[in-house]
């Protein structure tokens, strides 16, 4: 895959790109990114890239003429091209999982105002919203879907399991986890998870899993189809 972000702060994604299991994938060659200075496209003597609003009201908005020729500078037959913006679709793994098997991603990161809408018609595939608020900019989402799409790509985490069992994955959330010591200030771990039984700590945690979610997130349980089992483990849960 490779991912290229349109924005005025390039420094911004070095924390993303210079640490953790991001910088690994990158060093290892399992996908490129690059950053583009939409600056960098301005005519602008000052390298201005915002003006007035026509209509009027408070703010700038980001020109159009930048953005697209930035956006040129790296668009080809195969990119897919995101916005990051509040009004977008709320941005959830299954988008994340749709996402990881694109070749070619370009995320444009606004400011102001956002930026003229004539790029967002006719230019942008997709325009993601992180949640339901309001930030200075775009380079924190779009650091937030590059993290949650990169570790999709085969070869970036150790193994497929390591993502498969997460919350958000299957549509339910993660059962809980645990570590050494065995007992911590008299809190023990689960017996069921010291018993070598791998069939019983499948169940546990397919249980626990749907508990998790019925309790912190009963609305994810509307949009997953659930097996038998977990149909009845879910009203034994309820009762």
């Amino acid at each position: 895959m490779k991912i290229d972000i349109l924005t005025l702060f390039p420094e911004f994604f070095k924390v993303l790109t210079d640490f953790s299991i991001i910088g690994r994938a990158l060093e290892k060659g399992l996908f490129s990114f690059n950053t583009i200075n939409i600056r960098d496209f301005s005519k602008d003597k000052h390298k201005r890239v915002d003006d007035y609003p026509f209509g009027g009201g408070p703010g700038m908005v980001m020109k159009p003429e930048p953005i697209y020729d930035a956006l040129m500078s790296v668009k080809s037959n195969n990119s897919f091209v995101i916005y990051l913006s509040p009004q977008g679709r709320l941005y959830n793994q299954e988008i994340a999982k749709d996402l990881a098997n694109k070749k070619h991603l370009i995320l444009i990161c606004g400011h102001y105002e956002g930026i003229d809408n004539r790029i967002v018609e006719n230019y942008v595939d997709m325009e993601l919203s992180i949640g339901d608020y309001v930030l200075t900019g775009g380079e924190i989402p779009a650091m937030v879907v590059v993290d949650s799409i990169v570790r999709l790509l085969p070869g970036v985490l150790s193994s497929e399991e390591s993502y498969m069992y997460e919350s958000h994955y299957n549509g339910l959330l993660e059962y809980p986890q645990y570590t050494r010591p065995r007992e911590f200030k008299g809190l023990k771990v689960p017996e069921v998870l010291l018993s070598g039984d791998h069939e019983k700590i499948s169940k546990w945690r397919k249980y626990q899993s749907l508990k998790n979610t019925y309790i912190k997130r009963p609305d994810l349980l509307e949009k997953t189809k659930l097996t038998e089992e977990e149909i009845a483990m879910l009203e034994e849960i309820k009762s």
